[in-house]
């Protein structure tokens, strides 16, 4: 569905590239995460992938077609939710959608079914500018999904969203991928990006340092360990073993059968200890 062979891409002025060179596939009804720290190329390398920068280098195609040769017939087929919501702050809810699905020449989704999707169906006709940037972000979240798009391009989608309705857009996005959407989602939120993601790319300075799953990264990077809390003479004891040969260790299974276990996991690393790890970066 995405396909990108040594794209580069310099901002007129700088003598350094902003993208050095980047290779990657999505597939599909593909959820791909592209993580990194600010300034490390995600915002420029959407901006192409929707047609908005056009001077790079190397080959990008989206739904087959290379992005110097596409027309107004391409934004017919992708939603975009940009990180700062553009949306008109005297119009309502209800006005704003409508006004947009005024842009598309194909059949759109009906307004107040997106509003009641993401739990706005009762300011409808409250005007924006008195949403909460929570509830603008959840409108704005909305109008990527209006034209019934085969890909979607969403900026930090649960950025200042309390965890009730950031677990509801989480769903949402799980629902387009059942449908065949795929969606290209960039964030700095390792959390949000190890719910979501298929696969996700660790992008620095311009170069991806690693393209995989995060199931796959966490075996990887994680400790083969289990550690287990339980309670002995009152106090609270921590003690890990290795998961080789963990079914002969007469010790693991005396403290399973002692049935005083408080809390038990294996040791996977997650997605921050991953990025550090293999970029010697954080994602400040």
């Amino acid at each position: 569905m995405i396909q990108a062979d040594e794209l580069k891409f310099t901002y007129p002025g700088n003598a350094e590239p902003t993208l050095k060179g980047l290779n990657f596939c999505i597939s599909p009804g593909e959820i791909f995460g592209f993580l990194g720290p600010s300034g490390a190329g995600k915002s420029t390398t959407q901006n192409i992938l929707i047609g908005l920068l056009k001077n790079y280098s190397g080959s990008v195609k989206v739904m087959g077609k290379e992005l110097v040769n596409i027309s107004g017939r391409f934004y017919e087929n992708i939603g975009v939710a940009f990180e700062f919501p553009n949306l008109y702050n005297k119009f309502t809810a209800l006005e704003n959608l409508n006004f947009f699905r005024s842009l598309y020449s194909e059949a759109t989704a009906e307004p107040s079914k997106l509003l009641a999707m993401v739990g706005l169906e009762k300011e409808l006709h409250t005007r924006v500018s008195a949403f909460s940037k929570g509830m603008k972000m959840r409108l704005n979240f909305c109008r990527a999904f209006l034209n019934h798009p085969q890909v979607v391009f969403l900026d930090e989608p649960t950025a200042g969203l309390d965890p009730a309705n950031a677990k509801r857009i989480k769903n949402i996005i799980f629902e387009q991928k059942k449908a065949g959407v795929t969606v290209f989602l960039t964030t700095h939120d390792m959390h949000v990006a190890e719910d979501l993601c298929d696969r996700v790319a660790f992008i620095v300075d311009g170069q991806l340092r690693l393209i995989d799953s995060p199931r796959e990264l966490k075996l990887k990077y994680g400790r083969k360990m289990v550690r287990i809390e339980y309670r002995q003479n009152g106090k609270i004891q921590r003690i890990e073993y290795d998961l080789e040969n963990l079914a002969a260790n007469k010790n693991f299974f005396h403290i399973i059968q002692s049935g005083q276990i408080e809390t038990m996991h294996t040791l996977e690393a997650n997605l921050d200890d991953i990025f550090i790890q293999t970029t010697g970066r954080d994602l400040i």
